[in-house]
């Protein structure tokens, strides 16, 4: 079987738990633009892909244009930063479990739906950058989650093939994204329940409950990689 050599992550309720956050900051908007729907469920289905994405299911009947889209993209950008400033903080046990997997001579990777000025929001004021060997972005690949370039566009620039790459997600599209990539995923309960997923190779609450060598163990042992959903 492969050896694990990488840990790619993904950043909104992984690196830290704010999802309920992106909910509240889609409900202001909502509510503003006088658009009847639900945030918490949109984005339990939705959750993973770039907010315009997100937005164009939420106000299909209205058949906005791609450049107004990303403009109330913007607005719920600014919504989320200012409701979520003073409450960043990384998930549990993350720092440790990055510091020891650094140790434990495994590359890292971050892997995102998110633009460059939201994940400095998270990333240097955390102080997390420097544990990440790769940053990819939405503007760094051609279509977003749940397709499988995030995390193929990743694993390329590691420099490690995909069968030696554990993807960690909280959202259903992020791990249909890892299967398409042909990697295998943990999935993080932050935000929804581990039965939601299709075939984690774990399930964790936080990364208190997670080490590298436990990890390493479990890889090695696992199958095939699942096939993704239709």
């Amino acid at each position: 079987m492969p050896d694990l050599q990488a840990l790619i992550f993904d950043m909104d309720g992984v690196l830290v738990d704010n999802t309920p956050v992106q909910a509240r900051a889609f409900q202001l908007l909502f509510r503003d633009q006088g658009v009847q729907a639900d945030a918490t469920q949109l984005l339990r289905r939705l959750n993973g892909a770039p907010a315009a994405e997100i937005l164009k299911e939420a106000f299909a009947g209205k058949s906005l244009p791609a450049d107004k889209l990303e403009e109330l993209a913007g607005q719920r950008e600014f919504l989320y930063r200012t409701l979520y400033w003073d409450d960043r903080r990384p998930l549990p046990g993350l720092v440790e479990f990055l510091e020891a997997a650094r140790a434990a001579g495994l590359k890292i990777g971050l892997g995102t739906g998110s633009g460059q000025e939201t994940i400095g929001y998270l990333l240097d004021d955390l102080n997390l950058r420097r544990f990440f060997d790769v940053v990819i972005t939405k503007d760094d690949v051609d279509q977003g989650k749940p397709h499988a370039d995030t995390y193929s566009v990743t694993a390329k620039k590691l420099g490690v093939q995909p069968a030696h790459c554990v993807v960690f997600e909280d959202a259903l599209l992020g791990e249909q994204a890892a299967y398409r990539a042909h990697m295998r995923c943990v999935a993080v309960a932050s935000t929804l329940p581990g039965r939601d997923f299709q075939a984690p190779l774990l399930v964790i609450r936080d990364f208190t409950e997670l080490a590298p060598e436990q990890l390493r163990a479990t890889f090695e042992a696992a199958g095939a990689v699942p096939q993704p959903r239709a």
